[in-house]
């Protein structure tokens, strides 16, 4: 594994240095949360390998990233919501499976066939969720059709998979990758690990969807940041086409979602934000990623968290709704020309924004 590792010791420079401002930034945190309760659930649709399906997303309590206990990623302000203390019991965690089954028996029809479940750090770490809680939840969703479980590349291992595998149950592992390109991943990210670690956990996922045989998969969906601090609207879009071109070629990743960054709480992002450092990326920006890696070997979608929002990706206000809208039809259709029937006069800045536009911490445009 790349050094440094989550275990980073203080050296006081570079990536240490991130740590040491990012420990500052998150204890400013006041509020407490309980460990019997989720951080949130939802229903929604999702486009995985076998089609459209209806998904019940979980984002459990637990207590938090290790990583980002360390100092963490410059844009996530998750940590934030985790419960104080670093570790919540297998009681409590399954009490909060009980909670997000319940909202699932009040809101939907039937029982969604996929089940996303998500720790804001990594549901593999045995630090953040037991073996013995894993276990009980891949017990809990066996009679559904696919699972999406949430990770570092440090913690994919096969064995892992098949807990879930196991019951036939198909299985993705999503990694947050943020971008193919090492350098901004360590410097603009300030995230431990090298794209070749990331190949490392696509090997172990190939290595499980083998050793589940024909009947049952295992895969990988790769999660990446458009534009993260510290790079100007045309260095993120080009990082963005050239990341997922990579992830698609890389056996095992058959999915890479685009999350474009928004601006959270107690993070690096609000710091550079308020201080007219920042801009979140533009919508226009996450619809020609799309549309220019439509033909990758890999399901591309995207899912601008806050858009139309100041902190969140934007365009003017006027159009974001309408350009949300075919990303998301996109994302269920995978057909470019969506992005042709949506137009708007804020283009032509944005096209002189990605022309013109030379320094990070000076946007053109808010």
């Amino acid at each position: 594994m790349s050094k440094p590792t989550p275990d980073v010791y203080e050296q006081g420079k570079g990536m240490d240095a991130h740590n040491q401002a990012m420990r500052e930034i998150r204890s400013r945190k006041e509020a407490s949360y309980d460990p019997h309760e989720p951080t949130r659930v939802w229903l929604d649709e999702d486009n995985t390998p076998d089609g459209v399906k209806t998904s019940l997303t979980i984002i459990l309590n637990t207590g938090g990233c290790r990583w980002a206990r360390a100092g963490g990623c410059t844009m996530c302000g998750y940590v934030a919501e985790s419960v104080d203390g670093g570790s919540v019991s297998h009681e409590a965690l399954m009490d909060q499976i009980d909670v997000c089954l319940a909202h699932e028996d009040e809101n939907a029809d039937e029982p969604a066939a996929l089940i996303k479940i998500y720790t804001s750090g990594s549901f593999l770490d045995e630090r953040e969720v037991s073996a013995e809680s894993r276990r009980a939840i891949a017990d809990t969703f066996a009679d559904r059709d696919r699972m999406v479980v949430e990770s570092l590349p440090d913690f994919v291992d096969r064995e892992k998979i098949a807990d879930f595998t196991q019951h036939g149950l198909d299985t993705d592992v999503a990694i947050g990758l943020e971008t193919a390109t090492d350098r901004v991943r360590h410097d603009c990210v300030n995230k431990y690990f090298d794209f070749a670690d990331f190949e490392d956990a696509c090997a172990e996922a190939a290595a499980a969807d083998t050793d589940a045989g024909s009947d049952t998969k295992a895969g990988i969906k790769a999660y990446l940041l458009m534009k993260p601090p510290f790079l100007t609207e045309a260095e993120a879009v080009d990082d963005m086409i050239s990341s997922v071109e990579r992830c698609a070629d890389v056996e095992g990743c058959h999915t890479v979602s685009m999350n474009p960054c928004n601006v959270q709480r107690y993070t690096m992002v609000d710091d550079l934000y308020f201080e007219d450092g920042y801009r979140p990326p533009w919508l226009w920006s996450v619809a020609h990623v799309l549309a220019e890696t439509a033909d990758a070997d890999a399901i591309v979608v995207s899912d601008p968290v806050g858009h139309g929002s100041d902190r969140g990706p934007h365009n003017c206000q006027e159009c974001d709704d309408l350009v949300q809208k075919a990303i998301k039809d996109f994302d269920l259709r995978q057909d470019p020309t969506v992005f042709e029937q949506v137009s708007c006069d804020c283009e032509l800045t944005w096209e002189t924004v990605i022309e013109r536009e030379r320094s990070f911490n000076q946007p053109l445009t808010r």
